[in-house]
């Protein structure tokens, strides 16, 4: 049986190595995992940013960076929201969101624009702790334990509640029936224009530390004083409470020109089925909220807030019932349509990325320097406007040809199509069907066209 030197790692393993430089770590890459001649380096430097001063501003957000991995940025122009304007900014690398969400506001803006208003702003935070001593003892001494979270908080909440935010109210929940000796302060809080996660996360681990205090000094646990422990301290992404409504209606009739293939009327029940059915059915409601977070997400990212908690929230949100559904609903009374949805955002518009990032801080910038609030309805409003735009698309057309008609600069790209091929094969595939195949035939086909009158002209 082989057996390596202790001092000797195992290949592929290597200690330091947020210590190395630059250079030693792309080097180290390319000894232990890039074989041949692979030169990362002149990849990675081609994406490194040509202002030092913004590459160590990029440097700084993440550890052992190596270079930028561009998505494209991106405007989606016409979005009328409350009867006021906004180009707004998207960064995603899907082919055909911005298009789609430009498209969907254009057509809203024509018939009042997005409605949108945040119905509240709360977010959360929990202390897990358990504490196998009497639960009365808990009971009958929260009152005085909630004066003195909030009395030992205060240094760290002075700034917040001065801006109109901070603890709002404090709960203490009792999981026993589920957990032994599992208990749990639940923390709602107010953070005005900033997300707020700092601010939280510091306010919860305070607490922690007073808990342990409170117990150990309290007469009332002079038997049990050992009997608790703090398991963490942390906010929580689902946030249900930060909640923002957005919605389009009009007149049945005036959804007239939404398709060049149905009428309104037929149109308005088509579309309305197709939402019923991702509120019901699961494995639709997957994709279709999906598609309302092709918009969200690309506007979170613009703007430097945290898509990865969005999401979660978001299809936590979409479950809350016990059964995952479409967060968008639709109906068609009255003589009226009328597309809608509520949808949880914690969001912020100063601090973090929003401050430190060049492009974060244009894009709010473009939107007028808004609110955490006035952000939650521009987010909720493109979220709503993609999913309009993937819908019509579903119910007419079918969704690849628009999404392939899009895709097609990416085939031609990759093909390495020439700008007269380009301009070429976009008057060809005007109405056909894109694929690869189909693409890659057709460059051959008109380069073998080029090829030949030459050859005529040298003979």
């Amino acid at each position: 049986m082989n057996h390596k030197a202790p001092d000797m790692p195992p290949v592929g393993q290597v200690e330091g190595f947020s210590r190395m430089g630059r250079d030693e770590k792309i080097t180290w890459l390319e000894r232990v995992f890039l074989s041949g001649e692979y030169q990362a380096n002149e990849i990675l430097q081609g994406f490194r940013h040509n202002d030092p001063a913004v590459q160590r501003v990029l440097d700084g957000l993440s550890e052992n960076t190596l270079a930028n991995f561009p998505i494209p940025f991106g405007i989606a122009p016409n979005f009328l929201v409350n009867s006021r304007w906004y180009a707004v900014p998207m960064v995603i690398e899907e082919s055909s969101v911005v298009a789609a969400a430009s498209s969907a506001a254009k057509f809203w803006a024509a018939r009042g624009g997005f409605h949108a208003r945040v119905i509240s702003t709360v977010k959360l935070g929990q202390v897990h702790f358990t504490y196998s001593g009497d639960p009365q003892n808990l009971q009958s001494t929260k009152a005085e334990l909630f004066e003195c979270l909030r009395r030992d908080a205060a240094p760290i909440t002075a700034n917040m509640d001065a801006r109109g935010g901070g603890i709002l109210d404090i709960e203490l929940l009792d999981f026993q029936a589920l957990e032994p000796d599992y208990y749990q302060l639940m923390v709602r809080f107010e953070t005005c224009d900033s997300m707020g996660a700092n601010f939280i996360n510091s306010v919860l681990e305070q607490f922690a530390r007073t808990l342990i205090t409170f117990v150990g000094s309290h007469p009332t646990f002079s038997m049990d004083r050992g009997n608790i422990e703090i398991i963490m301290a942390i906010l929580s992404n689902f946030t249900p409470e930060c909640l923002v409504h957005v919605e389009v209606n009009c007149p049945v009739s005036a959804l007239e020109g939404a398709s060049d293939h149905i009428d309104a009327v037929s149109f308005a029940e088509k579309f309305e089925k197709a939402v019923r059915i991702a509120e019901i059915d699961p494995y639709r409601a997957t994709t279709h909220n999906k598609g309302i977070f092709n918009g969200v997400d690309a506007v979170v990212l613009a703007t430097g807030n945290d898509f990865r908690a969005i999401e979660a929230c978001g299809h936590a949100f979409a479950a809350r019932s016990g059964t995952y559904r479409s967060l968008s609903h639709c109906t068609t009374e009255a003589g009226t349509f009328r597309f809608w949805m509520e949808l949880p955002l914690s969001l912020g518009t100063v601090g973090g990325l929003t401050r430190l990032h060049p492009l974060a801080k244009l894009s709010l910038d473009i939107l007028g320097q808004p609110s955490a609030a006035q952000l939650m309805e521009i987010i909720a409003a493109t979220g709503l406007a993609q999913n309009f735009a993937a819908l019509r698309s579903l119910v007419t057309t079918g969704i690849q040809k628009g999404h392939m008609k899009m895709h097609l600069m990416n085939i031609l790209h990759h093909l390495g199509a020439s700008d007269p091929e380009v301009d070429s094969a976009i008057q060809y595939f005007k109405e056909k069907s894109v694929s690869f195949s189909g693409v890659r035939e057709y460059l051959q086909t008109i380069r073998i066209q080029e090829i030949a009158p030459n050859a005529d002209d040298q003979g």
